[in-house]
């Protein structure tokens, strides 16, 4: 049993939808007061009220994570609604499929902004907070794509999401000082909203080259950034956590046809 979370403050960006918003919905079931950062505010109200149905207590701020004015409010709105800000769920994130050769520079730009420089930008706004309070605890969402696996037309996601890692190991480093631990969770293939356009034949290859033979839950990966973001994990940090149902594991399809 971790220690509870109860009344502890959590900001989840693109908490609206898909991991975010079951990130949220997991921190928020187990008593934390949570912050749901997205830009579409219909999708945020709606992902609030979800919570409160369920008797978890959330708001929401707008904006774009990618833009340092934007993030600075962001968590300004968390310290203003709830006094403080205990974790950051850094999970924001695009995925649009373009192969290098159809890809504009533009869109190359526009993820790597939106998903490894939002990662830079909102640690470095809750900075002062953590530094305050004397302790804080980071969650990044990564992915298996780019750190470990490739597939085509995601170059600018698989690279934005390598360099999250690259940019934790010394981000662990210097938010030691400030008593605050920084991790990631690194999802594989995950049931969302987000993966219904990539279609039925998609998502039963990717079944089927899972060990498990199922996507994951959105809730498997809130589960792991509950952990993190724990007493007990107070002594881990710059670390990954790959949660993936063992995708990365077989050497080919052969190999699964063994099990």
């Amino acid at each position: 049993m971790l220690t509870s979370v109860k009344d502890r403050v959590v900001l989840v960006t693109g908490g609206s939808k898909g991991i975010g918003k079951g990130i949220a919905s997991i921190f928020a079931a187990q008593g934390a007061k949570v912050m749901i950062a997205a830009r579409g505010e219909q999708a945020a109200i709606d992902a609030c009220e979800e919570i409160k149905a369920s008797g978890g207590e959330a708001s929401y701020c707008l904006g774009d994570v990618s833009d340092w004015a934007d993030v600075h409010k962001m968590v300004s709105d968390t310290v203003s609604t709830y006094g403080q800000i205990d974790i950051l769920c850094a999970n924001a994130g695009i995925f649009p499929q373009s192969k290098i050769v159809d890809m504009d520079p533009e869109d190359w730009d526009n993820v790597i902004d939106t998903n490894l420089k939002s990662s830079f930008l909102c640690v470095k706004a809750c900075i002062p907070h953590f530094e305050k309070a004397g302790k804080g605890r980071v969650i990044l969402t990564s992915s298996i794509t780019g750190p470990v696996t490739g597939f085509p037309g995601w170059t600018h996601y698989g690279a934005s999401k390598a360099g999250q890692l690259g940019f934790l190991k010394t981000a662990a480093m210097e938010l030691s000082r400030y008593g605050t631990t920084i991790n990631a969770v690194m999802p594989g293939n995950i049931a969302t909203e987000g993966l219904d356009g990539l279609g039925e034949d998609y998502l039963a290859t990717m079944a089927a080259s899972i060990p498990l033979k199922r996507l994951g839950d959105v809730a498997d990966i809130g589960n792991a950034a509950l952990f993190f973001a724990s007493d007990e994990a107070g002594y881990i940090t710059g670390q990954t956590l790959v949660v993936d149902g063992g995708q990365v594991l077989p050497e080919s399809l052969e190999a699964l046809a063994e099990i």
